[in-house]
């Protein structure tokens, strides 16, 4: 249960961080230089909403159910 939702809760995260950091490319539209860009979302705080996000999906991929094998792990 709480693996869904820690995956269910870094997915909504790393989506807005996403859809943000898609939406400022338009800024290259304005003549900015890459450097610029990069200094420019650096400086933002949902650009870090991308990176978290992701680390929330992959903890609660890897976090593990329960510790006890079941009866098909048994050999």
């Amino acid at each position: 249960m709480i693996r869904g939702i820690l995956f269910l809760t870094g997915f909504g995260i790393s989506v807005a961080g996403g859809i943000s950091t898609i939406a400022y490319l338009n800024l290259f539209a304005t003549g900015l230089s890459l450097m610029e860009f990069l200094l420019f979302l650096l400086t933002r705080p949902e650009f870090y909403l991308l990176p978290i996000g992701m680390i929330l999906i992959a903890i609660s991929i890897y976090l593990s159910g329960n510790s006890k094998p079941s009866f098909r792990d048994k050999e």
